[in-house]
């Protein structure tokens, strides 16, 4: 009788393709799996009884602003208790390398940590950071479009010059062939608004011959999101590369009930590119404060605050009325400072998550004192309530938006789906039991329901707790032929 490292037997398969589930054993040898079927002629120094668990591949959560954190907390609790194996870092136009400061970083670079967090001026830095952390989970890397900026421009209320758009393709190159996954970026903040189209698409146009791929935060997603999104095709049709629009909403309360008109554009521009988005399944957003997003008929609670840390936890209109002040006024004097909108229809929210083009993204915000509660909650949410609970879609399909779909768009190898030789990133759930815990009043709370986190081999969490073993690695990009559809 054959031997390998471990066997999980009796479960429930779902292996990433949306193809309905089936009972099988799967066995692990080293980091990969070994064998999938009935392996009764196999034994196993570590033997599980799967019996009424699922196990699914290893969820890659596609926009995270982990960056820093993946190496400052390499034991990464918030994903590993989802179930999340992979992150993809350097979303929304932020990105911890390549990065050189001339002083504190620039709004929204705030949220990926401290000065003193940014130390990595070469993409291969960065890198060698991770390998040397050797975090729990894997780490996939994007590069911020405003990152690219701060290096090479005196001051970002304004557009590039040629000389310093060529500048930042050089760097953007140099990152492309260490293994980025491609650029992102953030039009909608102060420090890339001023960007054009045309600096987006110039500085876009290495992308294709590395086979990579463009995430934009686009410009807006409130009244003229039409017109953000058809910029943010533009730029992927004129560079020849796939675009994924980046937690797609319809943000605002008067832009409420436009997902329909939103997801027909999407679908048009998908007859004659690649276009996808991600979604978190909350209708609430977090970022900095912004003044241009205060309206006093949205509830905004305040995450953090450097002039007046008391105050997180807090709304805006709560914190105005005790100064005697209008909440405009309120939310200055908090600056700098974070904050949790609800200004997202729940309806609309559902439409965008459905939509097949949709991956699953978090967006949580790990160094923010009083979190977004999607930093805990967000796989086990949509397996738990939006797929079990309110049946908008089968657990097949809910497993491919954050396995098989996502691997196959960012071109991450042999992962996101359970096949014979692929690499052992998996999880092991209750499907009738799991839930996410975490709540906006009490963000930092371990979801319900997961038995087990595999990363490359290595039982990583279990029960309730991490094993204090990790097994996370760089992973860098490969041209999207090369990744099994």
């Amino acid at each position: 009788m054959s031997s390998c490292d471990t066997i999980l037997r009796n479960v429930r398969l779902i292996d990433g393709s949306g193809a309905e589930p089936e009972e099988a054993d799967v066995a692990i040898v080293g980091d990969r799996i070994h064998s999938i079927g009935r392996l009764h002629d196999l034994a196993a120094k570590n033997v599980i009884d799967g019996k009424g668990l699922a196990l699914a591949p290893g969820f890659i959560d596609v926009h995270t602003h982990d960056d820093t954190n993946v190496i400052r907390t390499p034991q990464m609790l918030p994903k590993l208790s989802q179930g999340v194996t992979t992150v993809i870092v350097g979303n929304c136009g932020i990105s911890a390398s390549p990065v050189t400061l001339a002083g504190d970083p620039p709004d929204p670079m705030n949220l990926l940590g401290k000065a003193e967090d940014f130390h990595y001026p070469a993409f291969a830095d960065y890198v060698a950071a991770i390998a040397e952390a050797k975090p729990s989970v894997n780490v996939a890397a994007l590069i911020g479009h405003t990152a690219l900026r701060n290096n090479h421009m005196d001051r970002l209320d304004r557009v590039a010059t040629p000389e310093e758009i060529a500048a930042m393709r050089a760097q953007l190159q140099e990152a492309l062939d260490h293994g980025a996954l491609g650029l992102s970026s953030g039009l909608a903040y102060l420090s890339a608004i001023s960007a054009t189209t045309e600096e987006v698409i110039e500085l876009a146009r290495p992308l294709a011959a590395s086979g990579a791929i463009y995430t934009t935060h686009m410009r807006t997603e409130t009244e003229a999101i039409l017109d953000a999104m058809r910029e943010a095709f533009r730029i992927g049709n004129e560079s020849s590369v796939p675009v994924v629009i980046s937690h797609l909403k319809c943000a605002g309360i008067d832009n409420w009930g436009r997902s329909g008109e939103v997801l027909a554009l999407l679908e048009s521009a998908r007859e004659s590119q690649s276009v996808n988005c991600d979604c978190y399944p909350y209708a609430a957003g977090s970022s900095t404060l912004d003044l241009r997003q205060i309206d006093e008929r949205v509830e905004v609670m305040v995450t953090w605050s450097v002039p007046h840390p008391e105050m997180a936890g807090r709304t805006v209109a709560d914190i105005a009325n005790a100064w005697g002040v209008e909440q405009l006024e309120a939310a200055r004097r908090l600056q700098p400072a974070g904050a949790i909108y609800h200004s997202i229809s729940e309806e609309d929210m559902r439409r965008i998550l459905q939509h097949e083009a949709t991956m699953i993204g978090s967006d949580g915000l790990p160094n923010d004192p009083l979190p977004h509660p999607r930093l805990w909650g967000t796989f086990p949410r949509v397996l738990g309530r939006y797929s079990r609970e309110l049946k908008l879609f089968p657990l097949a399909t809910a497993v491919h938006k954050m396995t098989g779909l996502p691997a196959r768009r960012f071109g991450i190898a042999q992962r996101g789906l359970l096949r014979e030789g692929y690499f052992a990133d998996m999880v092991l759930f209750d499907p009738a039991q799991i839930e996410d815990m975490a709540t906006f009043t009490e963000p930092v709370q371990r979801a319900r329901g997961i038995a087990g986190v595999w990363v490359n081999g290595v039982l990583s969490y279990k029960g309730t707790e991490p094993t204090g073993q990790r097994g996370g690695r760089f992973l860098p990009r490969q041209k999207m032929e090369s990744v099994q559809q």
